[in-house]
Order: C-alpha cells, then structure tokens, then sequence
C-alpha cells in the first residue's frame, strides 16, 4: 500500500509539471501557459521575491536591475528598469513567461515578439494576496500562494501585539521620497501601518503614494516619522521641519537601506516588515 501511494504522488507531482496553467493579471488578461513555466524573467522586485518566496527562484533566469533579495538573485542577468527595459537581450535568453509591472514600458513590445508577459502590479494588500496567488498558480503550486500568505498574517499579528499600548493610535509620516511623496493610508504600507495600531497623516482621498506640500506635514504635526536614514538625517535642514516634535523628541524610525526595501516592496517580506517597525517601535523613548 506505501509503494502504491508513493506512485500516486509521483504520478500527481508529473501531472501538475504537466498541466496547462491559466491567470488572470491585474490588466484583466488571461494567459494561458501549455504548461508551468520552467523559464522566468522578472521586472518588479516584488514579483522576483515573490518567485523565490514560493520555492521557485531556480526558475529564474533574469530579473530587473533593482532586484536584491534574496542574495542568489545577485548572479542573474540585469534588464534594466520598467522605462530602459533591455528587450533584445530579454527575448535572447527565451524565457517561458516574464512577470513585469502595469507601469513597464516594454510591455507591450516584449508581447509584440510573442512572449507571454503577466503583468502584477500590487498598491494594497489586497492585491499584494492576488499577486502572490497568481504566481503560485502560474507555476503550479496554487495552495503554496495560501500557505505564503497565511505565514505573513502570522507576523504581522505577532509584530501588532508587541506595539506599545502608548504608541497605538499615534498619527505616523511614513516618507517614500523625499520630493516628498508619502505612504498614504490606501497603500500597504498605510494597511500595514494601521494593522499595527498606529494612524496616518495623510487622508484616503490623497491616494496611496501621494506627492505632498511639506508645508501640510509640518502643520500635520505627526507624532511618529519614518523613512529611510539618509533621508531622516536630512529632515531638520528642510525649511520649517526643525519645529516637528517627532525629530525633536526623537520618535523617529530611521531604516538602513537594505531593510527599508523590505517595508516599501509588496511582496512576501511584508510580515518581516512588520516585524521591523514594532522592532523600532519598542525602542523609542
């Protein structure tokens, strides 16, 4: 009977290398793959997490220049971004499929010689959650996608309930530019933000990532700011940002840059992400 269900796993594995494989991506598409892809290229460093985050990063044999993480993705060739995608090299290497944002210029090009492009582009969690579903199932493994997920609620549960009671509620600036652009309360970060507890400075009606009038910050008076080092460093030499109590106080979040990637990608590593803000948070004075 044991050699009898062994056969039957292999026989399914076989059948599940072997199946035809249809997605649905965020332009409303439909691509129909004869079979897994065995061969992918990525354009998005969350779609390139994503991969390897399921299992697959040996499927990859390309990604956009941004992708870092994990560290193996380093040896892989580099096409560029989404506006200086370099296509004739792309379509060189053959790939089986290749997962690009909504905002890749190349799309359409690269369809155009008859490459199948899926394109995933998440803002929110709820699409982050799509995103990770649809690369499951285009590889194969649909349940894996659920699996992933439902290990990221895990950590950001576990990160909200180490959030000091004090803090919750507490209006945060999460900056993501210093032009500067702002993780508004619709993105995920903004999702994530209020799933630990805390509040934001810039309303709904601004949109997930919008650009704001430092002027509207300063009079915000947010009691929590966060951003990247270098540019924490510089926010008390920007015309009236001295005055905020959060740099005053020091109630700031400062992220190296390799750990900032991780809170401003949505892809799997959100839980981790999770994890380094309550971190930060716990430290404050």
């Amino acid at each position: 009977m044991t050699r009898w269900l062994w056969g039957l796993v292999l026989v399914l594995a076989a059948l599940s290398v072997r199946a035809e494989v249809i997605v649905r991506d965020d332009r409303g598409t439909a691509i129909r793959l004869a079979t897994p892809p065995q061969r992918v290229v990525t354009l998005l460093p969350s779609l390139t997490e994503t991969v390897c985050a399921l299992g697959f990063c040996e499927r990859l044999i390309g990604t956009d220049r941004y992708s870092n993480w994990p560290a193996s993705v380093a040896a892989l060739p580099k096409f560029g971004g989404m506006d200086d995608t370099q296509v004739e090299r792309l379509v060189a290497l053959r790939p089986d499929v290749v997962l690009a944002a909504r905002s890749t210029r190349a799309v359409e090009r690269l369809e155009s010689l008859g490459l199948h492009v899926v394109v995933l582009e998440p803002r929110s969690q709820a699409e982050a959650k799509r995103m990770v579903a649809a690369i499951a199932t285009l590889m194969g493994r649909p349940a894996q996608g659920a699996v992933l997920w439902a290990r990221i609620d895990q950590q950001v549960q576990h990160a909200a309930a180490r959030v000091p009671v004090a803090l919750r509620g507490q209006k945060v600036y999460f900056e993501v530019d210093s032009a500067p652009y702002a993780a508004g309360s619709t993105s995920f970060i903004g999702e994530l933000l209020a799933q630990l507890g805390l509040g934001n400075i810039v309303p709904p009606a601004l949109g997930p990532f919008p650009k704001l009038n430092p002027e509207f910050i300063v009079r915000a008076q947010p009691e929590l700011v966060m951003a990247v080092e270098r540019n924490l460093r510089d926010m008390p030499r920007r015309p009236g940002w001295a005055t905020l109590k959060a740099l005053q106080t020091g109630r700031t979040c400062a992220f190296e840059v390799g750990r900032y990637d991780m809170l401003v990608r949505p892809g799997p590593r959100l839980g981790e992400a999770a994890e380094l803000i309550a971190d930060c948070l716990q430290a404050l004075p």
